[in-house]
C-alpha cells in the first residue's frame, strides 16, 4: 500500500524546477490532500503539493517505512524475514524473492528479469533485466549527510539549540513496524539520538549539506499513485467508497479489537452508510457519516456499496497477483493470518494428511471448525491455531473463510460469514484473566473486575497486566495524527469515564501512571473522552496530570485540542500547568 511515510524522488511528469533539490533528492510522503494530490516534504526542507492521478510527478523510492511487508517472504540474499516494502520476485528462478536494498544492490542474476510487488495482493509488473537499465544516484539524507532541526521536530534542544548542526551516523528503524523511517545522528555538542525521517510521514531533520546514497534502477520504481494514492491497500477499498456494517454486532466487536475497539456511539455504523475518508499506516479504514463522526474500522467489518444500492464484499486481487503464500489445487493462496475452516469429512482429512503433518485423533474436535494461519512451511503446508491447539494441515484439508487483508472468500455471504465467525469465536475463548479484566473494565463492570482480581488461583488477573497493548486503566484506543484527523479507538475505564471502576482498580494496586505504546496515561484517555470525574479519580491516585506523552502532549493539550471545556476546567482546578509547549 502506498502511503504515508514513503521515500519518494521525482517521477516521469515532473514539472517543478529544483524544488526537490534536483533530480535523484528524496523526500518523505506527509499526507494526502485528495486522491489526486499529495504533501511532500522534501530531505532539503521544501514542503509542497504534487500530483498522484492522471499525471505522476512522483515516484517511490522505499515504501518500508509506511509498515508495508509480505508475511511469509524472506529476501534470499540478506535474509530479511518478511520482505518489507516492495518486493521483487525473479521471474526466471522458482521461489527467489530480494528486498528493495538487494535488489538495487545488484543480487542475484543480472540478466534475469523480475516482478515488481508492491505491496501483498497488488498486480506484478515485470520489469527489464538490470543488466539492461541504467542505475541513478539518489541524495538526501543518508550516513554522512550534515543536519539541522526540520519541521517535525519536537526534541527540545538534544541538538544544542536550533540551527545547530550534527551528523548523519546510519539509518535504522524507528519502530519494527516502520523499518528505515528514521536516523541515528551525533551532534556536534556531543549529543546522540534516533529521529523521524519517514515513521508516519514526520520529519525531524532538514539536510543542509546532502551526501548520494545508493545507487537505483529509476525506470524500475513504481510511480506514487499507481495503486491509488495512499487510498487503496489490498482490501480493495479507496477514498471515496461507500461503505456498510453488514455483520452482526457480536462479530464486528470481536473483530474491531486492535483495530479501532468498538464503543458505543458507533451504533449508528450499524444502519447507516458511511465515506471512506482515510486509510491509517495499519491499513484500517477511516469511514466519516452524516453525522459528522468518523470512526475507525478493520477492513474486514466493511462492504462496499457498489452502484445501483447493491453490497459487495470486498475483495483482493488474491493469488493471480502473485502474492507469497500456500496454495491448495482449487487454486485458493493462503497467507499466515487469513481464517481457515477445517474440513469436516474426517476420512478425508485423514487422507489428505499422510505426508502433511500426518492424523492424530486428538485433532478430531477441529473438524469442521474455524482456526487462523500462524505459518506457511517450505513445502506449503500450513500450521494452524483452532481450537486453542495448533496443527499443521494439508492446505487441501482446509478451505479459507477470509484473508488477513479482510477480503472475503468463496461463498462467504456476510450471513455465513457471521455463522463461521461465530463458531472461530466460540471456540477460541482464550482463559486471559488480564483479557477479561480489561473487557470488564471496558463495560464499566466494577463487580467483575472485583471478582477477577479476587481469585485465590491461577485464574487471577494482574491489575497493571496489558491485553491488546493496554491496562484496565487506559483506553484501547490510538491518536493517528496525520496532521489532520484524530481517530478515537475507545474501549476501557478511563476513556469510558466508569469512576467506580477506576477506583476499584486503584485500590487493587493499579499503577495510575502506566504507559501504553504511544506513552499515553489513563489521564490522557480521559482527556480525550471529555471525562472530568475521571480525571478527579485518577488525581486523587497521585495521577502526573502533567504528564507527556509520545508526542510531547499533556492531558490539557488534548482536552484544548478536542475543545473539552469541562475537562479543561477540572484540570485547571486541579492545579496542572497551563503554559507546557508541546514542542
Amino acid at each position: 500500500m502506498e502511503g504515508v511515510g514513503a521515500r519518494v524522488i521525482r517521477g516521469p511528469d515532473w514539472k517543478w524546477g529544483k524544488q526537490d533539490g534536483g533530480d535523484g533528492h528524496v523526500g518523505t510522503v506527509r499526507n494526502f490532500e485528495s486522491p489526486e494530490e499529495v504533501v511532500v516534504v522534501w530531505d532539503n526542507g521544501t514542503a509542497a503539493n504534487y500530483r498522484c492521478s492522471g499525471a505522476y510527478d512522483l515516484r517511490i523510492l522505499d515504501s518500508a517505512p509506511t509498515g508495508v511487508k509480505h508475511e511469509g517472504t524472506m529476501c534470499d540474499t540478506c535474509r530479511q524475514q518478511p520482505i518489507f516494502g516492495i518486493r521483487w520476485k525473479c521471474a526466471e528462478c522458482s521461489n527467489y524473492d530480494l528486498c528493495s536494498v538487494c535488489y538495487h544492490g545488484d543480487k542475484h542474476h543480472l540478466r534475469h528479469r523480475f516482478y515488481r510487488i508492491s505491496a501483498p495482493g497488488a498486480q506484478r509488473c515485470l520489469v527489464e533485466p538490470r543488466r539492461k537499465s541504467k542505475k541513478n544516484a539518489v541524495r538526501g539524507i543518508f550516513p554522512g549527510a550534515r543536519v539541522v532541526r526540520g519541521v517535525d521536530w519536537q526534541w527540545e534542544d538534544q541538538d544544542g539549540g536550533n540551527g545547530r548542526r550534527g551528523k548523519v551516523n546510519e539509518i535504522q528503524d524507528w519502530s519494527a513496524a516502520s523499518p528505515r523511517s528514521a536516523a541515528y545522528v551525533v551532534w556536534d555538542n556531543g549529543a546522540k539520538n534516533l529521529y523521524r525521517v519517514g515513521f508516519e510521514g514526520m520529519a525531524d531533520l532538514k539536510v543542509v549539506n546532502d551526501v548520494k546514497g545508493q545507487n537505483v534502477y529509476k525506470e524500475h520504481l513504481p510511480l506514487l499513485g499507481e495503486l491509488g494514492p495512499g487510498r487503496t491497500g489490498p482490501h480493495g477499498l479507496q477514498v471515496g467508497d461507500q461503505v456498510n456494517v453488514d455483520l452482526d454486532l457480536e462479530i464486528v466487536q470481536s473483530l474491531q479489537h486492535g483495530h479501532g475497539g468498538w464503543t458505543d456511539g458507533m451504533f449508528e455504523c450499524l444502519s447507516t452508510t458511511g465515506t471512506v475518508s482515510g486509510i491509517d499506516e495499519d491499513h484500517d479504514i477511516v469511514v466519516s457519516y452524516p453525522s459528522g463522526n468518523r470512526w475507525t474500522f478493520n477492513p474486514a467489518v466493511l462492504t462496499k456499496v457498489c452502484s445501483g444500492n447493491l453490497s459487495a464484499s470486498t475483495s483482493a486481487s488474491g493469488s493471480g497477483a502473485g502474492a507469497a503464500g500456500a496454495s491448495s489445487s482449487s487454486g485458493a493462496a493462503f497467507a499466515v493470518g487469513d481464517l481457515v475452516e477445517v474440513c469436516a469429512d474426517q476420512e478425508r482429512v485423514k487422507a489428505l494428511q499422510r505426508g502433511h503433518g500426518e492424523w492424530a485423533e486428538a485433532m478430531a474436535p477441529t473438524l469442521g471448525k474455524i482456526g487462523r494461519v500462524q505459518q506457511i512451511y517450505h513445502d506449503n503446508d500450513l500450521k494452524v491455531e483452532v481450537c486453542n491447539t495448533s496443527w499443521t494441515y494439508n492446505p487441501n484439508a482446509v478451505t479459507k473463510v477470509f484473508s488477513s487483508d479482510g477480503s472475503v472468500h468463496g461463498n462467504s455471504s456476510g450471513d455465513r460469514l457471521s455463522v463461521l465467525l461465530k463458531k472461530l469465536f466460540e471456540s477460541h475463548v482464550t482463559g486471559d484473566a488480564n483479557e477479561e479484566l480489561v473487557k470488564a473494565a471496558a463495560n464499566g463492570d466494577a463487580a467483575r473486575c472485583a471478582d477477577i482480581l479476587a481469585r485465590s488461583d491461577g485464574a487471577r488477573a494482574d491489575v497493571n497486566g496489558v491485553y491488546g497493548g493496554h491496562t484496565a486503566l487506559q483506553a484501547s484506543y490510538n491518536i493517528n495524527h496525520d496532521h489532520r484527523e484524530h481517530t478515537c479507538r475507545l474501549e476501557a475505564a478511563a476513556q469510558n469515564g466508569h469512576v467506580e471502576v477506576i477506583r476499584a482498580l486503584v485500590e487493587a494496586g493499579a499503577e495510575a501512571d502506566a504507559e501504553d505504546r504511544d506513552g499515553d496515561r489513563a489521564a490522557h484517555h480521559a482527556a480525550f473522552g471529555d471525562e472530568p470525574a475521571a480525571l478527579r479519580a485518577l488525581a486523587a491516585a497521585g495521577a502526573d496530570l502533567n504528564a507527556r506523552n509520545r508526542r510531547r502532549q499533556t492531558p490539557l493539550h488534548i482536552a484544548v485540542n478536542k475543545g473539552h471545556l469541562g475537562v479543561v476546567r477540572t484540570l485547571l482546578q486541579l492545579a496542572v500547568h497551563p503554559s507546557l509547549q508541546v514542542c
